[in-house]
């Protein structure tokens, strides 16, 4: 959409805005259409054309993505091949093996969001309590002062910890390596910094094996993915699945050659495959299921995973002293460098090295999941993040605002660096004009400025700029200077995020409808 052709504002499904989805029941996840599940169709259409140019300029080989709302799926689409290349030199295959809407994904740090899931199964048996130390269910983990690391520190990433050691070069037993994370000493003191950490996972998949007596693995199907009826989401996926998986790196230095079927992370491949902080293997739609079991508060059709509150908590920023870095339990918040539009306080979400994203609104009852191989052959490619933007920002774009279904409205459309304008004559003897406005804006980086001119040439910001979110479609009235010749709404976007946009309407100069320049007046009469 282009800023200078106003779009009609379409009525808003309003969702209901906990994790949990209104009436009776728990909906499963099922085959939906875009107008049912209140949404608009260009957009979502769009999405193909974002990834014919990713594939197109190498930046992946190829994707899935899987978007709902409200248990709808409105769109589930692959694009390019699973595995095309057979090593780094970009050697093709004979026969590459096409992506597919149930192709399996190694979905990296995402695992952690499983940990973390199967960690508070053990916090509502009453097995762990979030503040403990690691130490009283890991007594070797105090070794190099780490005894007053606790659980919840873990899970939020402000251990201490450094973000990542070799463990693939060290020792010979995953017992080995599990061992040289409980050893190794912190970079900063408990509580202190946020440093995402894979050993922070490591550490939890740990003590979840302690507890429970099982391994990570196991557990994990136990409590979750059966449940669920998850039954393409595991670690370690036999041979026999092996053409349904996308492929990953060529990884000859460490003696592995093509990374295929098996985890791509080295230390989790040197803990046979199963590790807290990577090792899962997943398709779109099982990782649907599982976003929809959150947004229905734990529930899932007729199983219950967790518990209303345990979901309210794994949800709610732990960390709000560090700012920028939200974070609940395992679930990363309001990360708009791939949340883009739908970035908000309550959304929750996790990405994965290998090119992967979980991105789930409650505000708006929507999941947006995104998987690439993007590391095939190498992990030395174009950066996949503005690929994750530009694709839930399309998602964003499928949402109606929140406009009453007989107004119209001009929308600032979606874009970095932008500087996009309206203008509207008025009257040199007008005193008050009003408009109705709505908008979700990046905070204090994105704004909606309102200037007036009294000879069309120099402009004067008007009204304090607008920022961050607006709940509702409402009215503001301002006086105008006397002289004033223009207004002018100016809509100003910085290099990456964007929010949901800015939209204006029922525009009134001293309580007399008008409409802006004759343009603009024509396109609102085709639409009226």
């Amino acid at each position: 959409m282009v800023f200078t052709e106003p779009v009609m504002a379409h009525r808003q499904h309003v969702p209901n805005k906990s994790w949990n989805h209104p009436g009776h029941g728990a909906p499963v996840l099922h085959p939906g259409s875009v107008r049912g599940a209140g949404m608009r169709d260009e957009p979502l259409n769009e999405i193909d054309d974002v990834f014919k140019q990713a594939i197109a300029e190498k930046t992946t080989p190829g994707a899935v993505v899987l978007v709902a709302r409200s248990g709808h799926i409105v769109k589930q689409q692959a694009y390019g091949d699973a595995a095309r290349y057979l090593d780094d030199s970009l050697t093709e295959m004979e026969n590459p093996v096409a992506m597919k809407t149930d192709t399996i994904f190694d979905v990296a740090s995402i695992s952690k969001i499983f940990t973390t899931v199967a960690a508070m199964k053990l916090y509502e048996k009453g097995k762990i309590r979030l503040d403990d130390p690691v130490v009283k269910y890991i007594p070797e983990f105090a070794a190099n002062g780490k005894e007053d690391v606790t659980i919840r520190q873990l899970m939020t990433h402000t251990s201490g910890f450094t973000a990542w050691i070799p463990l693939h070069s060290q020792g010979e037993t995953r017992e080995d390596r599990l061992n040289l994370v409980f050893e190794q000493p912190l970079e900063a003191s408990p509580g202190t910094s946020y440093t995402y950490s894979d050993l922070n996972m490591i550490t939890l998949g740990a003590i979840i094996e302690k507890l429970s007596g099982k391994r990570l693995d196991q557990y994990v199907k136990e409590e979750i993915t059966h449940p669920l009826g998850m039954k393409d989401t595991m670690y370690n996926p036999p041979a026999s699945l092996k053409n349904r998986i996308a492929a990953t790196e060529y990884q000859p230095e460490i003696g592995r050659g093509l990374v295929w079927g098996e985890v791509h992370d080295e230390n989790a491949w040197s803990l046979d495959g199963v590790a807290g902080h990577a090792g899962v293997f997943s398709t779109a739609k099982d990782l649907g299921v599982f976003a929809h079991m959150m947004l229905n508060e734990g529930r899932y059709g007729g199983k219950r995973i967790l518990q209303p509150k345990t979901v309210k908590l794994l949800a709610q920023n732990q960390i709000p002293e560090f700012a920028g870095d939200d974070h609940g339990l395992g679930w990363e918040l309001n990360q708009g460098w791939y949340m883009d539009a739908l970035s908000n306080p309550s959304t929750a979400g996790h990405t994965g090295y290998t090119g992967t994203s979980i991105v789930i609104s409650p505000k708006n009852q929507t999941v947006a999941i995104l998987l690439t191989n993007r590391v095939h052959p190498s992990r030395k490619t174009i950066s996949l993040n503005g690929v994750r933007r530009d694709f839930v920002r399309h998602v964003a774009d499928a949402i109606p605002a929140p406009i009453p279904k007989k107004s119209t409205a001009w929308f600032s459309g979606y874009g970095d660096k932008l500087n996009r304008t309206l203008t509207m004559n008025t009257p040199r003897n007008a005193k008050k004009f009003s408009f109705n406005t709505w908008y979700e804006l990046e905070t204090d980086s994105d704004y909606g400025v309102i200037e007036v001119s009294k000879d069309g040439q120099a402009w004067e910001e008007f009204a304090p700029r607008l920022t961050g979110i607006k709940e509702k479609w409402s009215g503001t009235t301002i006086s105008l200077p006397r002289g004033t010749k223009q207004i002018r709404f100016r809509y100003e976007t910085d290099t990456a995020v964007n929010g949901r946009g800015w939209y204006v309407g029922d525009f009134k100069l001293d309580g007399k409808k008008v409409h802006p320049d004759s343009k603009t007046t024509e396109w609102l009469k085709r639409n009226e």
